[in-house]
């Protein structure tokens, strides 16, 4: 048995590739979609989280620095000191941000655009679905 519990964020902000081959090599921006995921197996027995896994307003907490702080309206290059900040190593690097201050976390996904998205999670069983079969 588990619970899984998905925290969504946003942030407007800009970044460019030095090294892509393609337009992503100039400086642009997005409007970017986050979510953590917060995996448990154990709901909270007693007292005001009763039922709970975990408080969405802890997640909340634990995000809204990183967020307010290097991510909404800030040039990624420099704000989270990545030189190439894809939107795979922008999810590493939530991750790894974050992974101390909430229990359980699984996974971060980032959106950089509706149609792309990268999920980064140390953990494989957290995303291996199995074989696909057509």
């Amino acid at each position: 048995m588990s619970f899984i519990l998905e925290k969504e964020f946003k942030f407007e902000a800009a970044h460019q590739l030095p090294q892509h081959d393609g337009k992503c090599r100039r400086l642009h921006g997005h409007s970017w979609k986050g979510r953590v995921v917060v995996e448990g197996t154990h709901l909270i027995a007693s007292g005001p989280k009763t039922g709970m896994v975990m408080d969405y307003s802890d997640i909340k907490a634990a995000l809204d620095p990183l967020v307010e702080g290097h991510l909404d309206h800030y040039y990624l290059n420099d704000s989270t000191g990545l030189e190439n900040p894809t939107s795979e190593n922008l999810a590493l690097w939530v991750f790894t941000m974050l992974r101390d201050k909430i229990p359980g976390l699984v996974a971060v996904v980032i959106d950089e655009t509706c149609t792309s998205r990268c999920t980064y999670s140390p953990i494989k069983k957290w995303f291996d679905f199995g074989e696909f079969k057509a």
